[in-house]
């Protein structure tokens, strides 16, 4: 326990030794973190903290590898060692170069996969998953894609919550505390002399980090943080055999990990990309409701510890009550969510919507099915007078009260000027155009040229506009679109074959025909009557 304490107090110490003289120099050189609109600090803050964080501890490992002991010794002689130094330190200058010059996210997340590729190499792995009901789920082959996931999930986490000062370093300090407890319980030593190293070197640096901080750990800091908590808390579990124990450090670093889970999922569904910041973070939310930079800080740090106690809960508890304590666990959480509001994202309205989207335009409904299938009829038709009447079942189907075509066409297979008109009932629609209670919609029929327009109303107080009404008529406008063009193109090709002194013969305007049937009307089309139409000069 001694050896424990002492490399904690030497990390300590070489933290808040080296850390102005970062600051410094950071300033010096003007390597600093500007403001910006999803930042909240005002003023440009040095953002090398992570350096002194990173010799802090590697320092104090140094010191018992010159004169160890038999607890050191028992650290040094673990044979993943060298490899959590390796990754922990490709990381942290990955990092660092973020620091100093923007890097790209794909890039970074390809290097975390690396360095988390490193500690699994060294025998750093999450091999199987012990349920509270006391089944074993062995990943086998998964075993890399999951260790490589925990690493990227923690590092990302710390890196996320690094958004107020002394947050992510008091968060990291306490879900340090809490493994460090649990492992010298469970007497893993050698892991306790690695936990102690790295929370001496959190507690040194949050000495210039908490409100109101004089310098920012940077990415080097979080993504060496986020490494060393991972790898560690893998390395404690490894030797378990506590039915809970892979989930001890999930717990422990839950407020992190949840932020992090929430992150993607919120901007999936907002449209967002997964990688681009924003403002949403669970200490955002505090502070938009009222909180404090500091309080926000200290809610924070109290969840943490919270979790932590919940670990500590954990380790102890009986494989038959383990289940209901995760049970307690997760209802716990979800209050939490959704006292931060971070439900409204997933509101059963709005994800079902989203369902019915994605599966009205993957063609899953049968709406979808049937209209493609009015489409289908609408480009088959051969003539503009067949192409109206399938367009009148498709907008039937629509549950729409008027459709009106007019055409621009080339004078031959299309009419140089027509106009096609159909209504559900009778003409007083047309009679309502200010109305409040009538949609109009007016769609040009183009296409790097114009062909026409298509006009649509809807009488709403007689029936609601359906969710997918609009998709509809935009596939219907395409539609069309297609099938006129390769009207047009049907000329081009006589045209091609035909002699200049025997032009094409257009069509003559027909006389005028009453016709008492109002279903589909055509008038002035250019072209011949159909069975339902009526057409006028």
């Amino acid at each position: 326990m001694a050896t424990v304490a002492f490399v904690l107090l030497l990390s300590l110490g070489v933290t808040l030794l080296l850390t102005p003289m970062i600051r410094e120099t950071a300033k010096r050189f003007g390597w600093v973190d500007a403001p910006s609109d999803r930042k909240v600090h005002v003023m440009p803050m040095p953002r090398l903290g992570g350096i002194g964080m990173y010799l802090g501890v590697y320092s104090a490992l140094l010191f018992f590898l010159i004169f160890p002991n038999k607890t050191a010794q028992a650290f040094f002689n673990e044979p993943v060692l060298i490899w959590i130094i390796t990754g922990s330190t490709l990381v942290f200058l990955m990092g660092v170069w973020d620091d100093l010059g923007r890097l790209n996210p794909l890039f970074k997340l390809m290097v975390q996969a690396v360095a988390a590729g490193i500690a699994y190499y060294g025998g750093i792995r999450i091999v199987q998953l012990e349920t509270p009901w006391g089944s074993v789920i062995s990943f086998g082959l998964a075993s890399l894609p999951v260790t490589i996931f925990w690493f990227l999930l923690v590092i990302n986490a710390i890196n996320l919550i690094d958004g107020l000062d002394g947050l992510a370093a008091g968060v990291s300090l306490f879900a340090t505390l809490s493994l460090l407890v649990i492992c010298f319980m469970g007497g893993k030593l050698a892991v306790c002399f690695g936990l102690a190293a790295l929370a001496g070197a959190c507690l040194g640096f949050l000495r210039y980090n908490f409100n109101p901080a004089s310098i920012f750990m940077g990415d080097g800091g979080s993504y060496f943080l986020g490494y060393m908590l991972a790898a560690l808390s893998i390395l404690g579990a490894m030797e378990s055999h506590t039915t809970v124990a892979i989930l001890i450090p999930i717990i422990a670093l839950g407020v992190p990990l949840m932020d992090t889970l929430l992150a993607p999922v919120r901007r999936f569904i907002l449209g967002k990309r997964l990688f681009q910041p924003d403002k949403s973070h669970i200490h955002h939310r505090l502070l938009k409701r009222g909180f404090s930079h500091r309080k926000a800080v200290l809610v924070m740090y109290g969840a943490t510890v919270c979790m932590g106690l919940f670990a500590l809960i954990g380790v102890h508890a009986v494989d038959g009550h383990a289940g209901l304590f995760l049970f307690a666990l997760g209802v716990l959480l979800f209050i939490c969510v959704r006292q931060l509001g971070y439900l409204e994202y997933l509101a059963v309205d709005k994800v079902l919507g989203y369902v019915r989207d994605v599966t009205d335009e993957i063609g899953l409904q049968r709406g979808r099915r049937t209209f493609l299938g009015r489409q289908k009829a609408i480009g088959e038709t051969r003539t503009v007078d067949e192409m109206w009447h399938a367009i009148v079942a498709a907008v039937e189907s629509l549950d729409v009260d008027y459709a009106e075509v007019r055409l621009n066409g080339n004078g031959i297979t299309i009419p140089a000027s027509a106009r096609f008109t159909w209504f559900k009932s009778d003409e007083t629609i047309l009679q309502r155009d200010e109305a409040n209670d009538v949609l109009s919609v007016c769609l040009p029929l183009i296409n790097h040229r114009y062909h026409g327009t298509l006009f649509i109303k809807k009488d709403m107080a007689r029936a609601p506009l359906s969710q997918h009404t609009l998709r509809r008529l935009e596939q219907l406008r395409r539609t069309i679109v297609e099938r006129l063009m390769r009207f047009e193109v049907k000329v081009e090709k006589r045209s091609a074959f035909t002699s200049p002194l025997l032009p094409i013969k257009s069509f003559h305007r027909p006389q005028p025909v009453a016709i008492e049937n109002r279903e589909a009307i055509c008038v002035d089309s250019g072209l011949g009557q159909g069975a339902d139409s009526r057409t006028s000069a």
